[in-house]
C-alpha cells in the first residue's frame, strides 16, 4: 500500500546535512534528487512543510513529492521521485494518483509537471494518467492535466 506523509522536518534536516534519515526506509533512499526537493522545509524550520510528502510502501520511504507551491491562478506543478528500487512496479502512477488528489482538494485546476527529455518512463507515466505535453521548459518536456474548471468570474468583474 503506498501512502503520503508529509515530511518531518528532522527528516529534511537530516537529508540536506547528508545524515541518515531518522525514518524507515529502503538502502536506496533518498536519491540524487531528494535533497534539493526538501531543503526548503529543512532551511525554514517555521514551515509546516504542507505539500511536501515522503512516499511509503507499507511503512518504508520508497521516495518523496509534492507540489511546488499552492495553486497560482488555479495552476501548480508538482514533482516527484522514487528510489531506482521501487521503480517499475506502479508506485510511481499510485503516487502521481496520491498528490493530483490533494493538489486538487486544495484548488488546482491543472497540475503542470516538467519531466527531462530523456525520462521516459515518467514521460509514459504521465500520459497514462491523462498528462498532456504542452511545451518545453529549462530544457524540461512540460506536460499538464487538468483536473478541475476554473470558477466563474466574480459578479461585476
Amino acid at each position: 500500500m503506498i501512502e503520503l506523509l508529509p515530511v518531518p522536518h528532522a527528516v529534511a534536516v537530516a537529508v540536506c546535512t547528508y545524515r541518515e534519515p531518522p525514518v524507515p526506509h529502503v538502502p536506496d533512499w533518498p536519491h540524487a534528487a531528494t535533497a534539493d526537493a526538501l531543503r526548503p522545509l529543512a532551511e525554514h524550520p517555521d514551515d509546516t512543510g504542507e505539500g511536501t510528502f515522503l512516499v511509503l510502501e507499507d511503512g518504508l520511504v520508497v521516495g518523496d513529492c509534492g507540489w511546488l507551491g499552492p495553486p497560482q491562478e488555479g495552476v501548480v506543478d508538482v514533482s516527484y521521485g522514487l528510489a531506482p528500487s521501487a521503480r517499475g512496479r506502479g508506485l510511481g502512477t499510485a503516487t502521481v494518483q496520491l498528490l493530483v488528489g490533494w493538489v486538487a482538494a486544495r484548488g488546482a485546476v491543472q497540475v503542470r509537471a516538467e519531466v527531462r527529455p530523456g525520462n521516459a518512463a515518467s514521460l509514459r507515466l504521465l500520459a497514462r494518467l491523462g498528462f498532456v505535453e504542452v511545451g518545453e521548459h529549462a530544457g524540461h518536456r512540460v506536460l499538464v492535466l487538468t483536473v478541475g474548471s476554473r470558477p466563474p468570474p466574480a459578479p461585476g468583474s
